[in-house]
């Protein structure tokens, strides 16, 4: 890995206009992969308030697992955004083709990992034997949708490195498209396939996710810079460069896995108040998951705009990308909770018929936002942090917040103090309020005294 000197000079002109214009596309792409799981709980949940229950037990492990995932190949984007700013593009090609071996490799460990130790955990944690029994199906299924879509996550990273967000976003709205049409025709059991309920959903998440990788490797192929990056260029044996890429991909993963395994922690605790509660919660994190797509395609934008000042060496480029991140990050989340708060009733009721669902999950819609600003400000430090090479602090940072605060807080709240499903978003709200003023102190702190 290259090194990095920062200095005083402003090389890389940095503007909201180059954020918002990366941003809004990322935006919409990381929200198109939030609504192919919006769809298959709104349509599982309207099939079968019991099923979304299942469905929401399998997504708990496969969320961990897949964000891990994703976290390992974080460093597809943030080498390649340097390594543009340091005017190295022909190198982004072989950054790439390494990416998709290690994510190939990823994908079929993680199916290992669901299928046989994941679907065990689900049996032996004292839920209730029918809640684990019907959820170990869909989760074996969601668990083969892991090897697709790792895949071109790589492709999509280094595509948004290069600033050329637009074609994955178009090919995520494409294959929720698929997702849609399969979910309203297994999930009910119309298809006359033996599927339905969660174990079909998870078929219809497959075949999406396939569509995706199908849709994507075809424009990296087709795109006429590919070749002049060096993306048809098989890379010589780099112990130095595959150390790098996945050195990244270490710390980001170990704090995507503690986040996502705090919140799936969390998801077991609700499968302990009951089938209610878990269905409550499911909808409460269904939707927090998909605002949060939001301030993380921000966030996303900003990792790349700072990662290629840090490569130019520009410290004022990096600390004007950081300051743009974050402002825009406030703003946005604090429009979403306003949009929350009014219709929290409307949100409920979309997602389940059934009246003891919709009175609990109002009353934690309309608590929950109250970490939707902190929870944004948080993953826009984190990934600015990583673009300019401190990778550990937000992973440092991560178990702080969501192992000490989190799991022990919404533990607490929700069952020993009685609160039920009310208490798992205070645990949320206390855990991102203190990641939020950790990272974003240490970012301005680095800006301080570099």
């Amino acid at each position: 890995m290259h090194a990095v000197t920062l200095d005083q000079k402003d090389h890389v002109p940095i503007r909201l206009r180059d954020l918002l214009t990366l941003a809004g596309p990322v935006v919409a792409s990381r929200l198109g992969i939030m609504a192919m799981g919006l769809v298959d709980t709104l349509v599982v949940g309207r099939y079968s308030a019991t099923e979304l229950g299942f469905l929401a037990l399998a997504w708990a492990p496969t969320s961990i697992v897949l964000t891990t995932g994703i976290g390992l190949l974080s460093g597809v984007q943030v080498l390649t955004s340097q390594a543009i700013g340091a005017g190295r593009d022909a190198e982004t090609g072989a950054i790439l083709r390494r990416g998709l071996v290690y994510a190939f490799w990823l994908g079929i460990a993680a199916i290992v990992v669901l299928a046989g130790p994941g679907a065990l955990l689900l049996r032996h944690i004292g839920l209730d034997p029918a809640l684990s029994a019907g959820a170990v199906p869909a989760l074996r299924m969601l668990a083969l949708s892991l090897l697709p879509i790792l895949i071109v996550d790589s492709g999509i990273f280094w595509l948004e490195a290069h600033g050329h967000p637009l074609p994955g976003t178009a090919a995520m709205w494409a294959a929720n498209a698929v997702n849609l049409a399969l979910n309203l025709w297994l999930v009910p059991g119309h298809s006359g396939l033996p599927v339905a309920g969660a174990v079909a959903s998870g078929c219809a998440t497959l075949a999406s996710r396939t569509a995706l990788l199908g849709f994507v490797a075809a424009y990296i192929l087709w795109w006429k810079r590919s070749p002049g990056l060096g993306v048809f260029t098989a890379p010589g044996p780099d112990r130095a460069a595959a150390g790098a890429l996945r050195r990244v991909g270490y710390a980001a993963s170990l704090s995507y896995a503690v986040e996502s395994g705090a919140f799936a922690s969390m998801t077991i605790v609700a499968g302990w108040l009951g089938a209610t509660a878990v269905a409550s919660w499911a909808i409460v994190i269904n939707l927090a998951a998909i605002i949060f797509m939001v301030p993380l395609g921000l966030a996303t934008a900003t990792a790349v705009l700072v990662g290629r000042a840090y490569g130019a060496g520009d410290l004022a480029g990096v600390r004007r990308a950081g300051l743009l991140g974050f402002g825009t990050a406030i703003a946005a989340t604090a429009l979403i909770c306003a949009a929350v708060g009014i219709g929290a009733p409307a949100i409920a009721g979309s997602y389940t018929h059934d009246p003891a669902v919709v009175a609990i999950t109002v009353g934690a819609l309309w608590l929950s936002c109250l970490f939707y600003v902190s929870d944004g400000l948080q993953v826009v430090g984190a990934q600015a942090l990583r673009a300019r090479g401190d990778i550990w602090t937000p992973t440092a940072t991560h178990f702080l917040s969501y192992i000490g605060v989190l799991i022990p807080v919404g533990y607490v709240a929700a069952i020993p103090l009685g609160l039920g499903v009310p208490g798992i978003v205070w645990g949320t709200i206390a855990a991102s309020a203190m990641a939020a003023a950790l990272l974003v102190g240490r970012f301005f702190w680095l800006g301080r005294s570099a």
